[in-house]
């Protein structure tokens, strides 16, 4: 059977650059999974996309399904035959099934036996199964947003779809959506004539390039880099270009070409946070930096065209940034005519949440928790002018510098130096790759901010579920545990959560996720700390890095085993700790060892742990393991003497309670 290349390629008006990765990706998947279904076969070669369109390359998808058996159940037996004979519902299956009922066969299953038919399924052509299978996949992408642009009744997708190749091998594959047929036939960049070309899976990338269209995203990005570097070759100038923006401009353009423009001098007296904002966010322009690494009076644009011989759109992006930054500077003198002081009482008229009042209430209640955290008065202050920047024409019209506007305010201001820095960093972190606060005030302001928002909405129920999460409570509850952690802050996550006991489980929820997926702990060593407790985050952190060192030392999986053997004696004996060993009651040998080595150790693990010496006291506690192995080979814990019984339980207990407030170490898995 022949194995034959299919390219399919989906042309559309330009998809808004943030949408583009995960509608190709769903066009994948629902491509790879409709070959799979259908017997198929495929190997991927390409899926890439431009802003124009969307595109799949699979080798080796077979040119007609393979035939196949299919087992078809009927009625139940006691249907299907009565005193030896078919029954009518045993005739009407065999009909439906275009078989005679001499074919009929009865199979055994859990439910007992059942009439069934064997058939044989001849495959499909795979043109036909494609064109049929296609159009669903296509307009099944999810989009944010979607339009309609054949009529009411017509089917909806992000842009207009205004061409379609399906071809496999050299055939086009025959379907329609909204008008449009598929064919060979694709578009070139928007300044190349002709405005159509024929394509093929055969050397389609060579192809499309020859027309102005890089179909790879990566090269596109590489283009990027390379022509940047060659327009600050020989000076000493340093782009700055993060791969955030990187990404954005390689899906706004087919043919990326970057360009240096340039600014006044004069614009560089606004705050560079100002600057870099404008031109990143709003005109999708790397900033540049000089060799002393001050913000340059240049930026480097990049153009969807090969070249700009008479520097046209440079001119054109020069005067844009300037019309921006004139806007930004106007903003700046206009805000300044108001002290961030003044413009506290004016936050009642901004709302935080309908039922949580105006951001007047939660600074406020920020201010209160910043006391409860026992934050000085820079921060207590910080806390009150946090969020008066809400208030400027400057964040109204650049959003992204909420809190950096305030805290280069309150600089200019005459703030105190802690105040100001505190204001500018107390949304950090806004990310796990995101630094904390780097000063004591701005992680107490930063907690106080997250955590009144985190008791607000599980107070009035907002609590995020599956992909809902408005108010961005993940990312707060991830913030504070970062802050905490990384901050070496001793507040105890009971205190955060209040009472709360949803709150205080999401937040050990984020625990769990920042030491096992960002620390990269193993899962079972962070549930074992969490099980013993893991109020103070910066203690359980210690505990698991000490478990993480001892881990791999003979005795301690081994020695866990014998733990979570114990918990398990214990939990199916109900016993209920009730106090100390007694002495006399122990059986000399194994039972009289395990005695005294674990008396030996519980002072001295103690000490250890007072000072937090949690490596030093797991490697002796690991140094039982001898002694409880030999126990569990020569004692029988459920003697028939209950005394005994019991006394041997309340060692075990003791045991086990003495020495899990590092770790449960009943939560290792071992491999015994």
């Amino acid at each position: 059977m022949n194995s034959l290349p299919l390219l399919i390629e989906v042309g559309v008006e330009e998809i808004p650059d943030w949408m583009i990765g995960p509608a190709l990706n769903e066009l994948r998947e629902g491509v790879e999974k409709m070959l799979a279904a259908e017997r198929l076969g495929g190997k991927l070669r390409l899926a890439d996309a431009t802003p124009r369109r969307l595109a799949l390359i699979f080798d080796d998808v077979l040119e007609r399904q393979p035939d196949a058996d299919e087992l078809v159940m009927g009625p139940p037996k006691s249907a299907a035959q009565k005193n030896g004979a078919w029954t009518p519902a045993a005739t009407g299956f065999a009909k439906k099934n275009g078989v005679e009922v001499d074919a009929l066969h009865f199979e055994t299953t859990p439910k007992g036996e059942y009439l069934a038919v064997r058939k044989k399924i001849e495959g499909w052509w795979s043109k036909y199964v494609l064109a049929e299978k296609l159009p669903a996949i296509i307009l099944g992408i999810h989009w944010p947003k979607t339009m309609y642009w054949a009529g009411k009744d017509g089917p909806r997708f992000i842009r207009p779809i205004r061409w379609l190749v399906t071809v496999l091998d050299w055939n086009v594959v025959e379907y329609e959506i909204a008008g449009v047929r598929t064919g060979v036939m694709s578009q070139p960049h928007r300044r190349f004539n002709p405005s159509r070309i024929s394509i093929s899976a055969e050397n389609y990338v060579e192809q499309l390039r020859e027309w102005g269209v890089l179909i790879s995203t990566e090269e596109r990005k590489e283009q990027i880099v390379t022509g940047i570097r060659q327009l600050v070759a020989g000076t000493k100038l340093i782009p700055n270009v993060d791969d955030s923006l990187l990404h954005t401009l390689a899906y706004l353009t087919e043919w990326p070409t970057p360009i240096m423009g340039s600014f006044d001098q004069e614009f560089l007296t606004l705050p560079e946070e100002v600057l870099v904002t404008v031109m990143r966010h709003h005109q999708k322009y790397f900033s540049v930096s000089d060799a002393k690494g001050k913000l340059a009076p240049h930026f480097i644009a990049v153009m969807n065209i090969p070249g700009d011989p008479d520097g046209l759109v440079r001119h054109g992006n020069e005067k844009v940034l300037k019309a921006r930054f004139n806007d930004a500077r106007f903003f700046w003198d206009f805000d300044q005519k108001k002290k961030l002081a003044d413009r506290v009482a004016d936050l009642a008229n901004v709302t935080f949440q309908a039922k949580l009042g105006s951001y007047l209430d939660k600074t406020n209640r920020m201010a209160a928790l910043v006391r409860e955290l026992g934050g000085n008065a820079d921060a207590e202050r910080a806390a009150l002018l946090s969020k008066t920047d809400l208030t400027t024409e400057m964040v109204k019209e650049f959003t992204e510098l909420q809190g950096v506007v305030g805290g280069l305010y309150a600089k200019a201001q005459g703030e105190p130096e802690a105040v100001g820095k505190a204001i500018y960093e107390h949304y950090k972190p806004v990310s796990m790759e995101d630094a904390i606060p780097a000063t004591a005030e701005g992680r107490i302001v930063s907690l106080a901010d997250k955590i009144d928002t985190l008791r607000g909405c599980f107070g009035i129920g907002l609590i995020p579920s599956g992909s809902k999460d408005p108010f961005a409570l993940r990312r707060a509850a991830q913030g504070i545990i970062k802050i905490l952690i990384e901050g070496k802050l001793p507040v105890g996550l009971s205190k955060l959560s209040n009472g709360d006991s949803a709150l205080s489980d999401f937040l050990l929820d984020r625990v769990r996720y920042y030491f096992k997926d960002v620390r990269g702990f193993a899962y079972d060593e962070v549930n074992a700390v969490l099980a013993a407790g893991a109020d103070d985050l910066g203690d359980a952190e210690q505990r698991l890095a000490a478990i993480q060192a001892v881990r791999p030392t003979a005795d301690f999986e081994p020695l866990a085993a014998s733990f979570k053997r114990i918990k398990n004696i214990l939990k199916q004996a109900g016993f209920q700790f009730t106090g100390d060993v007694d002495p006399a009651l122990l059986e000399p040998g194994p039972e009289q060892e395990l005695h005294a080595a674990f008396n030996a150790l519980r002072g001295v693990v103690g000490g250890m742990r007072e000072r937090k010496d949690y490596r030093s006291a797991l490697a002796l506690i690991a140094s039982l393991r001898p002694a409880v192995d030999k126990f569990f080979d020569k004692v029988l814990v459920n003697a028939p003497d209950e005394n005994v019984r019991r006394n041997r339980l309340t060692l075990l207990a003791n045991l086990l309670t003495e020495f899990s407030t590092i770790a449960d170490f009943s939560e290792i898995v071992t491999s015994s």
